[in-house]
């Protein structure tokens, strides 16, 4: 379940960061008043915690990852 969730926020945050990149549109920021607001600042540090776990099932076993 922990995966599922990881993985969702890791995909927020890579459509927000394509938004950026592409249409220099920051959805976050617009969403929670900017990127220096406390909304904003949880959720890319949420994005950030979810990357980095994520990085665990990028080097975990196929069979613990279907076991999840």
């Amino acid at each position: 379940m922990l995966d599922k969730l990881a993985l969702t926020i890791v995909i927020i945050g890579a459509v927000n960061w394509g938004l950026v990149g592409l249409f220099e549109i920051d959805a976050v920021a617009f969403l929670f008043g900017g990127q220096t607001a406390i909304g904003s600042r949880i959720v890319y540090t949420l994005v950030a915690i979810a990357g980095l776990w994520c990085v665990s099932m990028l080097f975990s076993e196929p069979s613990r990852r279907a076991a999840r």
